[in-house]
């Protein structure tokens, strides 16, 4: 009686705690990243917070092909010239990106940077890029041209304009990475959602599972199903957030990296897997593989389940999943 009297009271702090949901928004890799934690007070809240950010930074500054100061860059840099070697952090990631790029026979493919100089999303392309100048770009992607030396930790592109790039994983990697650093520190439940990549853990403060909304593809701003958290980690992707139209036909963002061109034929990808950069990453190879094929991969994937809209409206889903109609 005594023994459980005091795992009672050592226990009874543990619970009186971490009673409030803190969250905020930032813009982190490009994004908008909510950030949501468990904390007893705002202030434990804020200093949370605060921690997972910064290690989304951290990341972000391995990793980004945009900053010049990167060790990505830096291999990109030196594509074609000689090896750079680089932490053993981003080796890692660099690795399982290209088990991915191998699974799903080069649909992703962390080389696919090389076409973000004739493909531009953000409003300043004023033509379509010429068949040449897509196959002169898309001749500079592929995976089996990186050569990695696991004990001098290496990398190198073979090919001069080759380029790394973690656009199709990053979000997801950081959202994990941020997640786990949180649940380290003893913080109890919390949401790392990167744009629709999430990693949660734990519960809400009245003991309720969290609940992850998907967006609607044909309206960005209503959502159409809800979903308990369930453990899993969620990858999102759509072709309703960056596109470009010419001569009335719309050119979503997502690059099929083996021919340059975006795809068609599929309109939003959910993927609930063991962690967010795995299902960040399939998202975007189910989008090029199409409806078919791309589900058929994702069935024979243990652990993942799927939500897939084609550009007609129709659903595909995973027989775990349940769909819940989002109600205001």
């Amino acid at each position: 009686m005594k023994k459980t009297l005091l795992l009672l009271i050592f226990l009874l702090p543990v619970f009186l705690q971490a009673q409030e949901k803190y969250s905020r928004t930032l813009r982190l890799m490009g994004c908008h990243y909510e950030i949501t934690v468990i904390a007893a007070n705002q202030a434990e809240g804020d200093k949370y917070i605060d921690l997972a950010a910064n290690e989304v930074t951290r990341i972000e500054k391995l990793i980004s092909e945009w900053d010049s100061t990167t060790q990505i860059s830096h291999v990109n840099h030196y594509a074609g010239i000689h090896p750079v070697k680089v932490d053993k952090e981003v080796f890692d990631l660099i690795v399982r990106s290209i088990k991915i790029s191998e699974l799903t026979d080069g649909a992703f493919d962390v080389t696919w940077a090389a076409m973000n100089q004739i493909w531009k999303f953000d409003g300043s392309m004023k033509r379509l890029p010429t068949k040449e100048e897509v196959a002169e770009a898309a001749a500079k992607v592929g995976y089996k041209n990186i050569v990695l030396d696991p004990v001098n930790l290496t990398v190198y592109l073979k090919l001069k304009g080759m380029k790394l790039g973690f656009g199709g994983i990053g979000k997801g990697y950081g959202a994990d990475k941020g997640a786990a650093l949180l649940k380290s520190m003893g913080v109890v439940g919390g949401i790392m959602n990167a744009s629709g990549d999430i990693t949660a853990w734990g519960h809400q403060p009245d003991g309720k599972p969290w609940l992850i909304g998907i967006t609607n593809p044909f309206n960005k701003d209503k959502l159409f199903s809800w979903f308990p958290f369930t453990g899993k980690s969620i990858g999102t992707s759509g072709d309703y957030e960056n596109f470009v139209e010419f001569d009335g036909v719309r050119y979503s963002h997502i690059l099929d990296p083996r021919t340059g061109w975006p795809v068609h034929g599929v309109s939003s990808v959910t993927l609930f897997g063991p962690n967010a950069e795995l299902s960040t990453a399939l998202t975007k190879a189910i989008f090029v593989m199409g409806i078919d094929v791309g589900i058929n991969l994702l069935k024979q994937i243990k652990g993942i389940d799927f939500i897939v809209v084609d550009d007609h409206g129709k659903i595909y889903q995973s027989d775990n999943v349940k769909m819940n109609p989002f109600q205001k």
